[in-house]
């Protein structure tokens, strides 16, 4: 699975929809449906993927399904 798949996979699990229902540029305030709840939720999703907890300069430097597969990748 390629790291925007994934990330989109992620973030759709976060806000309860399919995985095409983000767009692959989805952006932390710009679609709508990712809000600060989501975010929260797509935070702990990703801890659990990865295993271990998230500092909080992590957590916010993910503002957009790019940002989250470069840090599923191992560039975040």
């Amino acid at each position: 699975m390629s790291g925007i798949a994934e990330a989109r996979e992620l973030l759709a699990a976060a806000i309860a929809a399919e995985p095409g229902a983000v767009p692959e540029n989805a952006r932390i305030g710009e679609f709508e449906r990712w809000d600060s709840l989501a975010h929260l939720r797509l935070i702990l999703a990703l801890e659990k993927r990865i295993g271990r907890t998230l500092d909080p300069d992590e957590a916010v430097r993910i503002e957009s399904i790019e940002d989250l597969a470069g840090f599923l990748s191992g560039r975040g």
